[in-house]
């Protein structure tokens, strides 16, 4: 569970995930929420802050700092693929993480935003993983939405009167949404795509978190693997293994191959 913690301040000192955090972080994520993971994710490259700390960065924080970890591990490059959704053609291609988004000057978590839209005034923050994992119960999107307006928006005025969120017309909530991507524009990254057969060109979102996911639980495998091939051949310890520079447990590992 996600509960409310002051971060002051989000220039973070990360470091690189060790394999044993590797194979820590690919065991502890198995079966977590996809909120709950990216923090899993997140939580070793930052050993100066707790959990419920890093849940209160936006959404766009925490993602450009996943990515930022990512290039600790694997470095700067991004194999992606995708599939034409008009011919089925399949596309690789490579991106680098610099090219995605990186973190700038990010904003305090709990800063306060304005949006003035007609005769309506809003106080707003941006949502977190606090707040998803709140809404993640709602029983539709359109309730969800609602949710993180209540939550985010801070005070809204109409005409100069105090009003709830809650009662915020549609075209006002939709407002507030627009303005919110574009005060955290890392929360959503859209590629840009153009299929080389059809020409068709198309938009795809890239979700950091399930991606870097897949590359975390790849190597974690791996890792295992080693263990189990060094352990078998020298009796040293999985501690011991993993201890080792992956230079010198590849080392060992061609001697036993």
């Amino acid at each position: 569970m996600l509960y409310p913690a002051t971060m002051h301040s989000t220039r973070l000192t990360m470091r690189p995930m060790s394999a044993q955090d590797i194979l820590n972080t690919w065991e502890q994520g198995q079966n977590q929420h996809p909120l709950d993971k990216a923090l899993t994710l997140l939580f070793p490259s930052f050993p100066d802050s707790t959990k419920d700390e890093l849940a209160t960065l936006t959404i766009g924080q925490r993602d450009a700092f996943l990515l930022s970890a990512r290039e600790l591990v694997f470095g700067g490059r991004l194999n992606l693929f995708a599939r034409c959704p008009q011919c089925q053609e399949r596309l690789e291609f490579s991106m680098s993480t610099k090219d995605i988004c990186a973190v700038k000057e990010p904003h305090e978590p709990g800063s306060i935003f304005e949006l003035a839209a007609g005769d309506f005034v809003l106080r707003f923050r941006l949502p977190d993983s606090i707040d998803l994992a709140e809404t993640a119960g709602c029983r539709d999107v359109a309730a969800a939405r609602m949710m993180l307006v209540e939550l985010c928006v801070q005070q809204a005025f109409h005409n100069g009167t105090e009003i709830p969120g809650r009662e915020l017309p549609e075209e006002i909530v939709g407002r507030l949404s627009k303005r919110m991507a574009e005060c955290d524009t890392r929360a959503e990254v859209l590629l840009d795509l153009r299929c080389p057969a059809c020409d068709h060109t198309w938009q795809m979102l890239f979700d950091v978190v399930s991606f870097f996911w897949a590359e975390i639980s790849s190597h974690a495998r791996r890792l295992l693997e080693e263990v189990h091939t060094l352990a078998r051949a020298y009796g040293w310890s999985e501690s011991d293994i993993l201890s080792m520079s992956q230079r010198r447990r590849q080392f060992y590992l061609d001697m036993v191959d």
